[in-house]
């Protein structure tokens, strides 16, 4: 507080040091910078889900490869603005590989999936989830095996962290097999998976329970509901922006599911959903296993080049170059003439008969 026989000079020197005091303390407050993978099913809702968690009005287009943004908050006023990098994956299953782009040894320590499920197509939902955790979770086991020789001291920080979703005294501790890097599940459509049997809810439901429990996950259902968009919101931020993690949780079957990681447990979802009798005939050696043939065998997979994108971005007019196009036609009617020329060439030679 200013006293009355402060001079000018004096109020000046304590208004500097009030200044950098406050720079001092922003300071302590590290800027984060974390990045986010969006996979999962083609139209299952992913960029709507990004551009709502960004608050922004835009009108969504299919993603064809890997699309890229970005969102800044501050955790406080006055306060630097931490930076969320937000990667899209198109596709479905078909672009795979393309997850190598994001996650790096360098972005690894602060990275997470979100797995973006249609519940509106169940016989879709095991193999697009199967394949999409098994490539990340190879590929980032690739990248930890490096970095255990390499930089030993974060490779274990983030097995720990892992492993620290479950409290050492959860029951459970020891039966699950943790994702490497934090990971959220959202079903999403839930207004029409809400029009489905309610056997078929059940199934869908206490399957991705497991699923979310085994890997450590967060699991909460979606729709176009403005009030279901911001629980999935919670649990984006929550990775993105490191705000406080939501304690509230909704297990019941009738309902849109929110559980956030670490709040479930084996004995309360129960067995998979099948009789005693038919879970004995199931050969499986895990129980992430069991669970698969039992989904399964309600759901029957669809093959894998049903999953495939087989769209050609070139014809896709939101991506239209005229002088890219001029040229792409040009060599095209090269490569036909020259298949042409190619054919007919072969078709003259004379090949000896020894």
């Amino acid at each position: 507080m200013a006293k009355a026989s402060d001079t000018l000079w004096d109020l000046a020197i304590a208004e500097v040091e009030k200044r950098e005091k406050a720079d001092n303390d922003g300071k302590r407050a590290e800027v984060w910078e974390r990045s986010v993978l969006f996979m999962g099913n083609k139209n299952g809702g992913k960029t709507t889900i990004i551009l709502r968690c960004l608050k922004r009005e835009e009108i969504p287009k299919p993603t064809l490869a890997l699309e890229y943004t970005f969102g800044r908050r501050a955790r406080r006023p006055d306060t630097p603005k931490d930076v969320a990098h937000f990667w899209e994956l198109g596709g479905g299953t078909s672009l795979m590989e393309l997850i190598r782009v994001p996650i790096t040894s360098n972005s690894i320590r602060t990275f997470a999936v979100v797995l973006v499920l249609d519940l509106s197509k169940p016989n879709e939902l095991w193999t697009t989830m199967e394949k999409l955790l098994q490539v990340t979770r190879n590929h980032v086991n690739k990248i930890l095996a490096k970095l255990e020789k390499t930089n030993p001291e974060v490779a274990t920080e983030i097995k720990q962290r892992m492993r620290n979703n479950l409290q050492r005294d959860h029951p459970d501790y020891e039966l699950v097999d943790p994702f490497p890097i934090p990971l959220v599940i959202i079903g999403s459509k839930y207004d029409i998976f809400h029009e489905f049997d309610s056997e078929v809810r059940k199934i869908i439901s206490k399957t991705l329970r497991f699923v979310s429990h085994y890997y450590g996950a967060s699991l909460v259902f979606t729709s176009k509901s403005e009030a279901l968009l911001l629980k999935a919101h919670a649990l984006i931020n929550h990775l993105a922006f490191g705000y406080d993690k939501s304690k509230s949780v909704s297990v019941d079957h009738s309902k849109p599911l929110f559980i956030p990681s670490g709040m479930d447990s084996l004995s309360h979802i129960g067995p998979p959903p099948a009789s005693d009798s038919d879970i004995a005939k199931l050969c499986a050696n895990t129980p992430l296993e069991l669970w698969k043939k039992v989904f399964e065998k309600a759901f029957p997979p669809k093959s894998s080049s049903d999953l495939q994108d087989t769209r050609d971005p070139a014809q896709d007019l939101q991506y239209a170059e005229h002088e890219i196009d001029v040229m792409r036609a040009q060599k095209k009617q090269e490569l036909e003439q020259y298949k042409r020329n190619a054919s007919k060439s072969w078709k003259e030679m004379i090949f000896d008969s020894d």
